[in-house]
Parts: structure tokens; C-alpha cells; sequence
């Protein structure tokens, strides 16, 4: 693989940092899992629409650019390396609209897409029940079938963005004879819809960023479901693959954050234990050659290739990654690492990051099933 970029991308390089230096806010934003901040992240999502920088791969007609996946990890460095806010709608544009893409009908990519792109419609994932969490086949909750509606009963947990959120999709088991993987299927759904409950849940920090939903008899149109009735997990499947693999979380994220945590370690060398050299070596190591790899992939993928079980690997990478070089700066920070506020008042960024981070091998599915997984489709190992 080449690693040059060629004039042409060079020249898109020039055109993103010019507009994120222009853009970006110069202060940061309040999180987003809470009311306030999720709605200057939401301000934030259609500033970049208006440059149109919503979702640059997708194509003109859907509010993107038409872009193929190296010019996107360009923008994703730029992006990260001004430093701009994360993105509250990365439910919908990285994993919903790209399902929509493969198994939406023309109607509904006219529909939901430009929406999303241009973050008038901010989404919500419904995965997790109460008794369903990594083995999403166990899902009860139902949706059955009245005339051109679903009715859908049940309850989901652990949704990602329902607190504030516009729209959320989601399984429900439209045969209430059906078991395990079969008989379900993947419905949208609107959060401000009659029978809808949601109750947020309260993190290790106190803010809401996820939250249960309860559906009272809840009327759906069938219009709203993606694919087939009964064909859902094939599509959860494909949208879990889109979760683990190249774009939900770039590597241009933990460049950034390796970068940040090198300049952390020259502020605090001087009192920092030998071992915390290695450690913040191997994280800065460890984010290049997660890069490397994606370009390798979306190379791949650009050739006509696609990407299977190998998701798994890449989500075991970058949780662990992530979670280390978190550690390692809580490490630097020694006892103020557990203040919100450093030294000057500053926001501790590594505490509210290195909690996040605990959550990285559970969400997008444990590391634990990703590692059967690995096992099973790609070593060829026996259940």
C-alpha cells in the first residue's frame, strides 16, 4: 500500500483544516450527555452541514459529498486535530445510515439520509433489554403487526442518546412464537411518538447520556421497518459490523488522544515513574499502527473487498487502546487525577476520557464475545 497522499488529497486536506480553523469553537462545548450540551452539539452538527461536511462518504443526493473512505480518514485527522466536539449524532451516521444504505428502500434513503446528514434528526440506539444485553437474540420486546402499523410492547436499556434524541432504531420480535435469531426485525421508530417512556440513566459522573425506553402499545408504520419482516438480525448484524469496524470510531481519535497524552507526560516527566515512558510509548505506538491498519482496510473495502469477522479484532484494538493510554495519564496525574478541575481551573478531559473509556470493551459488544468470535470464524477453533 502506498502511503502517499497524492496532490489532489493534499489539496482536501488544505480544504478541511482551513474550515475547522475558521469553525471550531474555541471554547468546548458541555457534554453532550447532558440537556444543555447535547443541544450545542446538535448546533454543532448543523454548522458542519452547512459546510457540508455532515457525512462527506455519502452521496450528494443524501446531504454528503461523494468521497471515497481515504479522503474521509483525512477529514476524521483534521477534524481531531482542531480539536472539534464529538458527534452527537454518530448513531445515526455511522452506523444506522450506512444500514440504510444496504437494506433501505428508495424511499427510505430519501427519507432518513439528508436528515441525518445535515443533523435535523438526531438518533438513538435501542439495542440492549433488561435480559438482552451482549446476546441481543434474546430480545422479548414485541412489535406486532396492525394492518400498515407495528404495535410495539416491551422495554430497551442502555440506549445510547435516547435521553435527548429525536428518533432510535431497533430490534423488536415481530413472530411472538419466534426464538433466538429468528422472527425479529429492525424498526425505527419515533422517541416523541404516543406510548413512548424514556427514564434516563445516571452515569459514575451524574449525566444521563444513556436511558431505558418503555413502549405502551406503541403504533409504528410497517414503512418504518428496514428489510423484510423477520430478516432483522441479518441487518443488526450488519450494522454491528459497521460498530466494530472502520468507521465509528477512527483512528484519528486515538491519535489525537495519544498526542495529547505525549504532551502530558513532557509536562509531568520530571515525577513520572519509569515505567510510564514505556506506557505512553506503547499508546502512541499502538495509535499509529491502528491507523496503518485502517487504511489498509478502507483500502480493502475501496477494491471491492468488505469487512467481516476481522470487525471483532479491530473493536478488541481500539477499546484496549483506548482504556490504556487513559490509564496511563490517570497514572501521570497521580491523586489530581480524580479532581473535575485541574490546576487554573481547567476541566480534567483525562478523568471525564478515562471513564468513558471503562465502558470500551462492553459497548459494540463485549470483548469477551469478540473474542469467541475470533476464535469461531476466523482461527476456525470448535464452540
Amino acid at each position: 500500500m502506498d502511503l502517499a497522499y497524492t496532490p489532489e488529497q493534499q489539496d482536501f486536506r488544505a480544504e478541511v483544516r482551513a474550515w475547522m480553523e475558521t469553525n471550531v469553537p474555541k471554547e468546548p462545548l458541555v457534554t453532550l450527555e447532558r440537556e444543555d450540551g447535547y443541544h450545542q452539539h446538535v448546533e454543532w452538527e448543523r454548522k458542519l452541514a452547512s459546510g457540508n461536511w455532515g457525512m462527506v462518504t455519502w452521496p450528494e443526493a443524501y446531504g454528503g459529498r461523494g468521497l471515497d473512505l481515504i479522503q474521509w480518514l483525512i477529514f476524521e485527522e483534521e477534524y481531531y486535530r482542531a480539536g472539534a466536539p464529538l458527534r452527537v449524532n454518530q448513531n445515526g451516521i455511522f452506523l444506522l445510515g450506512p444500514t440504510v444504505m444496504e437494506f433501505g428502500t428508495d424511499e427510505q434513503k430519501a427519507r432518513f439520509l439528508t436528515p441525518m446528514a445535515k443533523g435535523e434528526v438526531i438518533w438513538a440506539q435501542a439495542w440492549s433489554e433488561p435480559n438482552a444485553g451482549s446476546d441481543m437474540a434474546a430480545i422479548t420486546s414485541k412489535a406486532i403487526r396492525d394492518g400498515d402499523h407495528y404495535v410495539i410492547s416491551g422495554q430497551k436499556t442502555w440506549s445510547s442518546r435516547a435521553s435527548f434524541a429525536d428518533w432510535g432504531f431497533g430490534l423488536f420480535r415481530t413472530d411472538p412464537e419466534s426464538k433466538r435469531h429468528k422472527g425479529l426485525s429492525f424498526i425505527l421508530f419515533d422517541l416523541n411518538a404516543p406510548g413512548v417512556t424514556r427514564r434516563p440513566i445516571r452515569q459514575l459522573h451524574g449525566d444521563p447520556g444513556f436511558a431505558e425506553l418503555f413502549f405502551d402499545e406503541v403504533r409504528v408504520p410497517v414503512a418504518n421497518r428496514i428489510a423484510g419482516e423477520g430478516e432483522g438480525w441479518n441487518v443488526a448484524m450488519a450494522t454491528a459490523g459497521f460498530e466494530r469496524g472502520l468507521m465509528l470510531r477512527s483512528p484519528a481519535r486515538f491519535q489525537a488522544a495519544a498526542e495529547r497524552l505525549v504532551r502530558l507526560f513532557r509536562q509531568h516527566e520530571a515525577k513520572a515513574a519509569p515505567a510510564v515512558r514505556e506506557q505512553v510509548m506503547q499508546a502512541w505506538m499502538d495509535a499509529q499502527a491502528y491507523a496503518y491498519n485502517t487504511y489498509a482496510v478502507a483500502s480493502k473495502i475501496m477494491a471491492g473487498g468488505h469487512i467481516g469477522a476481522e470487525a471483532s479484532l479491530n473493536k478488541i484494538f481500539w477499546s484496549e487502546l483506548d482504556r490504556a493510554a487513559h490509564r496511563t495519564a490517570m497514572q501521570i496525574l497521580g491523586a489530581s487525577a480524580e479532581l473535575r478541575r485541574l490546576d487554573g481551573g481547567t476541566l480534567n478531559m483525562w478523568l471525564e476520557g478515562y471513564i468513558f473509556s471503562l465502558s470500551g470493551p462492553i459497548y459494540a459488544g463485549s470483548n469477551e464475545i469478540q473474542r469467541n468470535i475470533i476464535a469461531e470464524r476466523l482461527l476456525g477453533l470448535p464452540r
